[in-house]
């Protein structure tokens, strides 16, 4: 008995069913060998980061110091004779002159003292007059043997003694004027009063070590600040090359308040502390130092010319020192190991690593890794000192 043959219509399902199977075969090969391969080599994005050129300029390098602002001369006026104050010239933070009176005292004792002296000089003064006339006698009379040789020289000893005794009474006459002008107390120096410390009627003594006012000067003025004894070197050479500028900041480094130059080194280095004692001078015109003033010092020991720099934010430290990511061509990083000179402020200056040109990443460093590809940002971070 032969077997019975499938009809034309279930035929067509089984051809159909087939051909289905194969589609989906296929899409399923195409999908994979198509779609999944290109997903798996698809890059990671690039890291978005600031960009900045290695660039050549002069640098200034400053020492910088915590100093003490001090008056360029300090004098407390006291008085060199007794006596009563009769009037007080000064007003308290008055600007005072060299020579301008400051404090009166009763000048009628010494006044008194003078005379004195000057009656006492003249007095002499006729006695050596006559010692002279008479000498001028007994000479005329000696070769008549009217007068002995001894009465010669005993008038020639007593002419010598009583010119000695108006030299004296000169001394004496100057001794007197001088405490008279004592008794006017006059600004030694141009400056300015500060608080008053007596009051007219008062007596004063030369003894006393308390004084009447102290006078400060206040243009120019001074800084004394410290510096690291290993900078002693550098500060030494910038001085021989003549004026050093010192600029005066506040304490929070925001107003510079004053320009000048160096003075001096201290001649010897603290040991306890390792630092060397500097001066400064500066004109102070518009009066921003006071003494007693802390301030902050910066001080110009030389210009680097024509140096290559890049913004202090592309340093990293590594185990092998100092490097910064160096944009690549391709838009990929790598580490250039780095020596660098100086760090002023917000610039580094490259001694060895980089050439003026090279393109550094400034920002997001902790995300990079050498061969990391990046994105600069729009507003790319320049190097400028």
């Amino acid at each position: 008995m032969t077997p019975q043959q499938p009809s034309g219509r279930g035929r067509r399902i089984v051809i159909a069913g087939v051909a289905i199977v194969a589609i989906v075969a296929l899409f399923a090969a195409w999908h994979w060998h198509g779609s999944t391969p290109k997903d798996a080599a698809k890059a990671p994005p690039a890291i978005a980061v600031d960009v900045a050129t290695v660039q050549r300029a002069d640098v200034p390098v400053y020492l910088t110091g915590l100093g003490t602002v001090q008056a360029f001369y300090t004098v407390t006026i006291t008085t060199r004779v007794d006596g009563q104050i009769e009037k007080v010239a000064f007003r308290e933070g008055q600007e005072v002159s060299k020579g301008a009176l400051l404090v009166q005292i009763d000048p009628r004792p010494c006044q008194a003292a003078l005379g004195v002296a000057i009656a006492t000089r003249d007095k002499d003064r006729a006695l050596l007059g006559n010692a002279h006339r008479d000498l001028d006698r007994y000479a005329l009379l000696e070769p008549e043997d009217l007068a002995s040789k001894q009465t010669v020289d005993t008038q020639r000893s007593l002419i010598a003694q009583l010119a000695a005794q108006v030299k004296g009474d000169e001394a004496a006459v100057d001794n007197a004027r001088t405490q008279l002008d004592y008794t006017s107390i006059r600004s030694p120096i141009n400056g300015r009063t500060g608080i008053r410390q007596v009051d007219p009627g008062n007596i004063v003594h030369a003894a006393d070590t308390s004084g009447m006012v102290v006078v400060t000067q206040l243009e120019p003025i001074s800084v004394i600040f410290s510096l690291p004894e290993e900078q002693f070197g550098q500060l030494s050479a910038a001085l021989a090359e003549g004026p050093v500028t010192t600029t005066a900041l506040s304490r929070d480094d925001k107003q510079e308040l004053d320009t000048g130059t160096v003075a001096l080194i201290d001649n010897q280095i603290d040991q306890t502390t390792g630092t060397l004692r500097v001066k400064a001078t500066l004109p102070n015109k518009a009066r921003h130092l006071w003494p007693g003033e802390f301030v902050n010092v910066r001080v110009l020991a030389q210009t680097r010319r024509q140096a290559l720099t890049i913004p202090a934010s592309a340093l990293e430290r590594g185990p092998d020192g100092l490097f910064a990511y160096l944009v690549q061509a391709d838009s990929t990083v790598k580490v250039a190991n780095l020596t660098v000179a100086e760090q002023t402020g917000d610039v580094a200056v490259i001694d060895k690593g980089l050439d003026a040109g090279d393109k550094v990443v400034t920002s997001n460093q902790y995300r990079l890794q050498p061969g990391a590809r990046v994105r600069a940002n729009d507003a790319p971070a320049q190097a400028a000192p």
